[in-house]
C-alpha cells in the first residue's frame, strides 16, 4: 500500500512586500511552510517572493488591496486550489496618516479605516471560509499597543488597530458559541524597524521615527511564529508594549498629559521633511525596500514577549493581597475600637 504524503502547512500573510509581513513570511518559509502573499506593491512582491525560496519555503503571490474583500477572497481561493488549505492566516497590512486630527481629511480617515481595520476583516472572512468546514485554522491579527493606548498624531491607525481588537473579541466569542477550533490570536507589537515610516502620509515638519525601543521585524516574526502555534488570547511584545498597555489601564490621565508634553517631538527626527516624497496611502510605493528601515543602527534583534493572561494572574494576586491586608487592618481596627468603646463603657458603670 502506497504511503500516503502528509501536506504541507501553509499560511497566507497580508502586507508582504515589506516590513513585518515580509519577516513572517520568510520565518514561516524557515520553517518549510507553503506561503501565500498578499500585498500590493509588484516590486516588494518579487523580492519577498525570492527571500521565501531562499528561506526554504514554496510562494505563491497575489498583488492586490487587503481593501478589495473580493481581491482577498479570491487569493484565498487559489491558495486552496494550489496548496489544499490554509493552516495560518496571518493579517499584517496597514497603511496610516502622520497629522494632527483635524489637519486629517474624511477620506483619509476613511482610506486607512479601509486597509488597517476592514482589510483584517476581509482576510478573517477569506479565511474562515476555508477553515471553519475544515474545523481547523489559526488566524493571527497584528495588532499594536497602540490598540490600547493611543498616541497623537496618528489617530486614523490607533481607531484602526483598537477596533480590529473589538473585532477579535466579537468572533472569539462566537466562535467559542459554535464550539469551533479555529483559534484567533493577537499579537500586540512595540516599535519595528520598518519602511513604512519613509512611506506614510505624513504632514509633519520633521522625517518620522518609531517611539524608541525600535525592535528588528525580524524578532517580532519570530514570535508571530510562535503565536501561530500556541494561539494564546493575546501575545504582548516588548516592555514598551506592556508599559503602555499597562499604564493606560492604571493612569490613563497621566499618559494623556505625558504625551501631550512629549508625544509630538517623540515621533520625528530633527531631520526636516521631504513634503514631495512619494506615500503609500492609496497607491503602493513601488519599491523593493526588503523587511527594514533605516534604523538598523538603533534597532534590536530579539525581544521579550509574554501572554498576558500571566501579567493579570500576577496583578489579581497583587490586588488580592492589598484587598486582604486593608480588610484584615480594617477589621483588626474595627477589633481594637470595640475593645476601647467596651472598656469605656465598664468605667461608666463604675462611676
Amino acid at each position: 500500500m502506497r504511503k500516503q504524503v502528509e501536506r504541507k502547512r501553509t499560511v497566507v500573510v497580508t502586507g508582504a512586500s515589506a516590513g513585518v509581513g515580509r519577516a513572517v513570511a520568510c520565518e514561516f518559509a524557515r520553517h518549510g511552510w507553503n506561503v501565500g502573499l498578499i500585498a500590493r506593491g509588484e516590486a516588494g512582491l518579487h523580492g519577498t517572493i525570492e527571500d521565501v525560496v531562499r528561506a526554504g519555503g514554496r510562494p505563491m503571490a497575489f498583488a492586490a488591496d487587503v481593501a478589495d474583500a473580493d481581491a482577498v477572497s479570491q487569493a484565498a481561493a487559489e491558495v486552496v486550489a494550489a496548496f489544499g488549505g490554509i493552516d495560518v492566516w496571518v493579517n499584517n497590512a496597514m497603511v496610516t496618516v502622520y497629522a494632527p486630527v483635524q489637519q486629517t481629511s474624511a477620506e483619509e480617515f476613511r482610506r486607512v479605516t479601509e486597509v488597517t481595520y476592514l482589510g483584517q476583516v476581509h482576510g478573517t472572512l477569506a479565511a474562515l471560509e476555508h477553515m471553519v468546514p475544515k474545523d481547523s485554522g489559526t488566524i493571527v491579527h497584528i495588532g499594536s499597543a497602540l490598540a490600547y493606548r493611543s498616541i497623537p498624531l496618528q489617530a486614523t491607525y490607533c481607531a484602526a488597530k483598537a477596533a480590529v481588537r473589538g473585532f477579535v473579541d466579537s468572533l472569539r466569542s462566537e466562535l467559542l458559541h459554535d464550539g469551533s477550533k479555529v483559534r484567533l490570536t493577537m499579537v500586540q507589537l512595540p516599535a519595528v524597524n520598518t519602511p513604512q515610516f519613509d512611506w506614510a502620509r505624513s504632514v509633519l515638519p520633521r522625517k518620522l521615527e518609531p517611539v524608541p525601543p525600535i525592535y528588528q521585524p525580524e524578532a517580532i516574526a519570530r514570535h508571530v511564529y510562535a503565536a501561530a502555534q500556541a494561539a494564546p488570547r493575546e501575545l504582548w511584545i516588548g516592555t514598551s508594549a506592556w508599559k503602555a498597555i499597562v499604564g493606560n489601564m492604571v493612569i490613563p490621565g497621566w499618559i494623556d498629559g505625558y504625551l501631550a508634553r512629549h508625544g509630538y517631538r517623540g515621533e520625528m527626527t530633527s531631520v526636516r521633511a521631504n513634503k514631495h516624497r512619494a506615500d503609500n496611502l492609496y497607491e503602493p510605493v513601488d519599491t523593493d525596500p526588503g523587511a527594514h528601515g533605516r534604523f538598523d543602527d538603533r534597532a534590536v534583534g530579539h525581544v521579550a514577549a509574554a501572554d498576558p493572561k500571566w501579567l493579570k494572574l500576577g496583578l489579581a494576586a497583587a490586588l488580592g493581597l492589598v484587598a486582604g491586608t486593608t480588610l484584615f487592618a480594617t477589621e483588626a481596627q474595627g477589633r481594637h475600637d470595640a475593645r476601647r468603646q467596651s472598656a469605656g463603657r465598664r468605667l461608666a458603670c463604675r462611676d
